[in-house]
């Protein structure tokens, strides 16, 4: 079974941190796979780094996810919310998938092609909820 971490991070304007493959097509969340004694957090955290250039705190665990990928591979995701406390956009991706980064407003995450199309619903939610709270 393969387990990793995705980062839900929110900046103050309302927008979702997103990345690109070298598609450049489709949208998803910084995620990937759990190294050997690394502990889910720490692995949300790493690959925000990685993929993006920023420094990320932990907020809370949002839900895991659970299916099974191409070639019947059984996967588990655990998405955590995360906030934003520094860095600078930059990719230094390991594994060379991240080619852009954005920062993605509700409407931009309703008309883009996603990568994991199942977070799209729920990616629309939270920032709802979100705009909500400000208010």
């Amino acid at each position: 079974m393969w387990i990793g971490s995705a980062a839900v991070c929110l900046n103050d304007k309302n927008r979702i941190l997103m990345i690109q493959g070298k598609d450049l097509v489709e949208w998803a969340v910084p995620s990937g796979g759990l190294q050997e004694n690394e502990s889910l957090e720490d692995c949300c955290i790493r690959e925000v780094k990685e993929e993006t250039g920023y420094d990320v705190q932990i907020i809370r665990n949002l839900f895991i996810k659970e299916g099974e990928a191409e070639g019947g591979i059984h996967y588990q995701t655990h998405y955590f919310e995360v906030t934003l406390i520094g860095g600078d956009a930059n990719i230094n991706d390991p594994d060379g998938l991240v080619h852009n980064i954005g920062w993605l407003s509700l409407e931009q995450i309703d008309g883009a092609k996603h990568a994991y199309p199942e977070d799209k619903d729920f990616l629309i939610k939270y920032l709802r909820e979100k705009l909500t709270e400000s208010e």
